[in-house]
Formats: C-alpha cells, structure tokens, sequence
C-alpha cells in the first residue's frame, strides 16, 4: 500500500463556444464563450466556475470529465482534450486537491443545457466578461484560452464547427472570433489555400445579393495527415 500525505484528484473542463450569425442560424454577436457554471454547494457557493469534480475511485480522468460535464452541463459526446495539471497546494481550501483540466471547442446551438448535482445552472458566457471564478479556474481559464489560439498556428482546430460546404470569409471569421482580433482579407485567403486543406467545390453560395462567392470543402485526406502530423499556418 502506498504512504503518503493524502491527497484528491479533480477534473475541470473548459468548453469554449463558437457559433456565427454568418451561417444564416439565430442572431448571434459572434464571439468567443466558455462554459461556466454556477455552484450550489460551499466552497464559493455561488460563484461561478468551470464544470468539475472528484474523480471517483473507479474511473478515468477522462470519463470523470465526461461525467462531470454531463451532470453539472448535459453536455455529453464532446471530444475532449487534456490541457494541464493544476497542483498549487493552496487552490482549494479543502485540503490537498490537483485537478487535471479538459478542453473542447463546441457550437453551442448543438447542446442543450441541463444543470443538476452540485450545480445551480449552467451557462455561456463570452470569454470578455468572465470574472472571478472558484477556486483556480480564473488561471485554469487564461491557460486554455492560450492553449486555443495557439493551436490555430499549427493544427486545424475548430473546423468541425463550418458547414461541409462553407465560404472562405465564414473561416475568416472563425478564427477572427477566436482570436479576438481582425484579419487581413487578402493576407488570411493566400495562406489558407497554400495549406491543401481546402478544396474548390465548384459551387456557389446560393441567395446572395451580390456575386456569389464559391463554397469549398475540407480534403479529408489531407486533414486527417495534418491532424497527426502539424502544420505551420502562420496568422
């Protein structure tokens, strides 16, 4: 049996939100969210935090991810990838608790919130007007936010969130979005293309007012081999 102090093991998942008016769905402001919900037991009953808990003695970090996400959010089916490992011996005043902490990237039109255990409601709020939170996850939070954009540079994050045929100014605006920053039209278009990741359908956006810009596809081929292998798309 092994000795030592002792010590809890917690999960905590960052679910960001992108969902964009330009696909014709509900209005939306188009900007970058994250999952949060609000705590109906102490410490910070209240406040908000990210969807988490205790991993139980039987399972994995990864199912007790998923079934804390589920119970605290409804969300369930979502890919999820590990971040970070959080151990500061003060960040819950409990005792001794390092959490491993999760990350997906959703739209979230396609969840349903449903709040239930220790958790009062669930909510999206747009990564610009989170403040405090329980705990550590302020930190949890700023690391995952990083982590997000960074990634853009080398693998093709967030494209499961485009339609099957979609424009090159939706991409644009994805990552616009995520980035929380505009890009140059001209300078984004010549290195998407440059990637192989995208393919002319030889169709065009039907209803518009204007000239109909072309619709393109991903290679899934080729986007299979960059998710294994990286790219550098430099923004």
């Amino acid at each position: 049996m092994l000795e030592g102090p002792p010590t809890a093991v917690t999960v905590d998942c960052v679910v960001f939100g992108v969902q964009l008016s330009v696909f014709g769905e509900a209005p939306t402001d188009d900007r970058l969210s994250v999952l949060l919900i609000e705590r109906d037991l102490s410490p910070f009953e209240g406040r908000l935090a990210l969807p988490g808990g205790f991993v139980r003695p039987t399972e994995d970090l990864e199912a007790a991810a998923r079934r804390e996400l589920r119970e605290e959010t409804g969300l369930h089916d979502t890919y999820l990838e590990q971040l970070y490992s959080f151990g500061a011996p003060d960040r819950d005043p409990r005792g001794r608790v390092v959490t491993v902490a999760w990350m997906a990237l959703v739209k979230p039109s396609d969840h349903r919130l449903v709040a239930d255990t220790d958790a009062r409601r669930a909510l999206w709020v747009p990564l610009a007007e989170v403040g405090p939170l329980a705990f550590d996850h302020r930190l949890i939070l700023d690391v995952a936010t990083e982590r997000l954009r960074g990634k853009l540079r080398y693998r093709p994050i967030g494209f499961d969130l485009l339609p099957d045929r979609f424009t090159l100014t939706w991409m644009q605006r994805l990552y616009e979005v995520i980035l929380e920053r505009p890009l140059d039209k001209r300078n984004f278009r010549r290195k998407v293309l440059a990637t192989g990741l995208i393919i002319d359908t030889g169709e065009r956006l039907t209803g518009t007012p204007h000239r109909a810009p072309q619709l393109y596809r991903f290679d899934r081929e080729r986007y299979a081999a960059v998710e294994r292998e990286g790219f550098l798309f430099e923004i």
